[in-house]
């Protein structure tokens, strides 16, 4: 698949086929995690890669399994309508999404500094790093006609999949990231435009 192609088709996909992925895939895609950009050159990352069901339970036991529509209507932080329907799409199905992934892909990050209270921005390289990661990975399993989705752990989340999978005490997860092949009938929201004309800007804003 062309890059752009790549770029221009990666979206969220909630909905999954019951069809698993080959190992030899996972670990191409995990390889293109490893290509993005660091702060450190180190590459300090790991990524635990579950799929067995009775473990994926175990990992998520955190993760709300009772949300619905309505919880969005009490976020006020929304106000856009494109925005909103998407809440609308996602809050209810962030443990399906996950449980019913052909994989549920877990990124770890050493915890170097403080990143919730950071003195500086230069605090915050190595989450920054890690998420230019997880981009790569979404981008690889899109080129491999997979989807993904991901979740930012929450409360207890992190401890009940630290539990479950061992991963040391000096690792954080930055999010849980479920990968599988889309369903037929899976939900891709509507995405915000950008105004390019407004948004933008050669040499000054």
């Amino acid at each position: 698949m062309d890059f752009y192609e790549a770029v221009n088709k990666r979206s969220s996909i909630r909905d999954f086929t019951d069809e698993a992925i080959p190992e030899e895939t996972i670990k191409r895609i995990i390889e293109a995690a490893y290509k993005a950009p660091t702060n450190d050159h180190f590459r300090d990352w790991h990524f635990i890669v579950v799929t067995d069901k009775a473990l994926m339970a175990e990992v998520l036991s955190g993760v709300p399994k009772d949300l619905t529509v309505k919880d969005v209507d009490k976020m006020t932080f929304i106000s856009d309508p494109v925005q909103k329907e998407s809440y609308q799409v996602a809050v209810p199905k962030q443990y399906s999404m996950l449980i019913n992934a052909a994989a549920v892909i877990i990124p770890l990050m050493k915890k170097k500094v403080d990143i919730l209270h950071p003195a500086d921005l230069s605090h915050l390289n190595c989450f920054a790093s890690v998420w230019c990661s997880i981009e790569n990975l979404w981008l690889a399993a899109t080129a491999e006609g997979y989807g993904c989705n991901l979740r930012i752990p929450w409360g207890n989340e992190e401890e009940a999949a630290r539990k479950a999978t061992g991963f040391p005490e000096e690792y954080m997860i930055p999010c849980f990231i479920g990968i599988g092949r889309p369903a037929e009938n899976a939900k891709r929201t509507k995405q915000l435009v950008p105004d390019m004309e407004k948004q933008l800007h050669w040499q000054k804003f």
